[in-house]
Formats: C-alpha cells, sequence, structure tokens
C-alpha cells in the first residue's frame, strides 16, 4: 500500500500490473475499501495490458478521514431536500472526482480508464463527464444517474443499510451477524453466497480502519448529488454499464437508465447478480470491460 497526497488529503492505493502500461483506476463504493477490489479481479483485469490502480475513498480504509465533521443528521438532511434546499454537508460527490483527479496527477497519470462500482460508479460518470480529457474509458457498475423518478431500494433493504451496527472492537460477533446479514440480503439469487469470503473482507476492512461515521459522511454527499442525467449526456468516451438483475439496493432499472443517458453506452444485464461482485462473475465482468477498453484503444489509434 502507498499513500499520495492529492486534492488537499492522502489517498492510500496500491497498483498491479506494469507501470508503464495504460491505467485502469477502480473506485469503490459507500462505505468500503478498495480490498473490495478482489485481486483475482484486479490481476485479471491487468493481464499484460494495463495497470490497475484501487484507492481508498475519502473516509475510508487508510484515506484521509473527515473525523472533525459530525456525523450528518439525515432527518434534517430529508427535511432540507424535500424541501428543495441544498444542506451543506462535509463534501460532495464532486471533491471525491477530484480525489481521483488529485490521485492521477500525483502518480504522474494523464488518463485512465475508469471502473466505479454502486457510489463509486456515481463518481466515475462524474469524472467521465467533467474531466473528459483525463478518461479513456467508463465502466459503471451497479450504479445510479440520480433521476428522481428511479426506484428506490426495497424498504427491508433500506432499513438493514441504515441499521447501525454493534462496535466490532466490542462485539466482532453482532457486528458480523448485521452486516453479513445485510450482504446476504443484497447478493442476488443466482449464485451461492460465500459467508467466509465476506466474514473475511469485513474483517480485513475493520482491522484496516473502522468509521461509520465516514460512511454516514459519504451517504450525505450522495444525498446532495441531485440529478445527473444531463451531465452524463455530455459523455463521448465509450461506456459500459453492468448491473444485476436481480439488485434489490440499487435497482436494474437504475442502470438502465445510466445507459440510456450516456450516448452509445453498452449496456450488460447479468442474470442473477444483486449487489455485489461475485467471484462466478468477475470473468465476464473482466471480460466487458477490457472489451470496452480495448475499443477504446482501436478507436483511438485509427
Amino acid at each position: 500500500m502507498n499513500i499520495a497526497k492529492a486534492n488537499g488529503i492522502e489517498l492510500a492505493w496500491d497498483s498491479f500490473g506494469h507501470a508503464d502500461a495504460e491505467t485502469v483506476l477502480l473506485i469503490s463504493g459507500l462505505g468500503t475499501q478498495m480490498i473490495r477490489w478482489s485481486e483475482t479481479f484486479c490481476t485479471g483485469l491487468a493481464s499484460r495490458d494495463y495497470r490497475v490502480i484501487r484507492f481508498d475513498n475519502r473516509d475510508a480504509g487508510h484515506s484521509t478521514h473527515f473525523s472533525a465533521s459530525p456525523a450528518p443528521d439525515f432527518d434534517a438532511l430529508a427535511t432540507a431536500l424535500m424541501a428543495g434546499r441544498r444542506p451543506d454537508v462535509p463534501y460532495t460527490l464532486d471533491d471525491m472526482a477530484t480525489d481521483a483527479i488529485g490521485l492521477l496527477d500525483a502518480l504522474g497519470i494523464a488518463k485512465a480508464h475508469v471502473v466505479g462500482r454502486s457510489m463509486g460508479g456515481m463518481i466515475a460518470q462524474v469524472l467521465a463527464s467533467e474531466h473528459a480529457d483525463r478518461v479513456l474509458s467508463l465502466t459503471s457498475i451497479m450504479s445510479s444517474t440520480g433521476n428522481p423518478v428511479l426506484p428506490q431500494a426495497a424498504p427491508d433493504v433500506m432499513a438493514m443499510m441504515m441499521r447501525p451496527a454493534p462496535d466490532p472492537m466490542i462485539d466482532p460477533e453482532g457486528f458480523l451477524a448485521v452486516r453479513l446479514a445485510f450482504a446476504r440480503r443484497i447478493a442476488g439469487t443466482g449464485y451461492p453466497f460465500d459467508e467466509e469470503a465476506h466474514r473475511a473482507i469485513l474483517l480485513d476492512e475493520v482491522r484496516r480502519s473502522y468509521d461509520p461515521g465516514g460512511t454516514a459522511r459519504q451517504i450525505a454527499a450522495m444525498a446532495v448529488a441531485g440529478d445527473r442525467r444531463a451531465r452524463l449526456a455530455n459523455i463521448t468516451v465509450p461506456t459500459l454499464v453492468i448491473h444485476g438483475v436481480d439488485d434489490p439496493l440499487i435497482p436494474p432499472a437504475c442502470g438502465q437508465d445510466t445507459a440510456r443517458s450516456i450516448p452509445n453506452a453498452v449496456y450488460l444485464p447479468i442474470e442473477g447478480m444483486g449487489h455485489d461482485l461475485p467471484r462466478d462473475v468477475e470473468e465476464r465482468t473482466v471480460d466487458a470491460i477490457r472489451k470496452v477498453m480495448a475499443d477504446q484503444s482501436s478507436a483511438e489509434g485509427t
């Protein structure tokens, strides 16, 4: 793991593949850390053609945490949004996109293929729309556009996501029970749920950094992000949108809307996949991402 100074903060990152190859930048989702991008996924994507970089978003892992900013009051946040007011939040998705640009700057990388999952897909969308000169291709996985008419998460899923878990330092089994129940609920029906793998990644993340306040601040950034469709209409790079057909957290209609909103985007629905990237779909996902990146390289060479 390495630390880079970017956009006035520190970002933890690591990489796979050759340092002089074209770069793929992986952006993590809400409350998760860069290690959610598994090493098999990263090495499969890197192969001999690409350098794959994953990093901890602000307020996650070993990157800078905004602990001086209190956790948002979600009732007050919802009230302000319903009244048409933009509430003050510690930072926005645009700030997080600028973090990614700062990381590329710190590493001397002019352009990158950008891949984001869930909240990371939203950040990747902002990158491709607002920093077009830095993005070679875009892959948005299990994400959304912010379109207010889209279906929301199933009520029980939202309740489980917002339910506080016991402190893992005091009650590790209670913490795991809550987080594993949520992971199982959003995982989809088409692939076996690997409880041991989920347990291991949850414990690895706790060992790296445990900060529920950081997750709350990331939720606030998502809450004020608004409708991105007008921004997405300006994206010109090759784009792939991947979404699980069984996703109960960000329903498939959200992925479809993302693909409709980006000119010439390719939409890849995956049967049986929920809000997760199970090992059984890694190869298919990697192949699809590598194809859109290769298509971009071929187009640039003509």
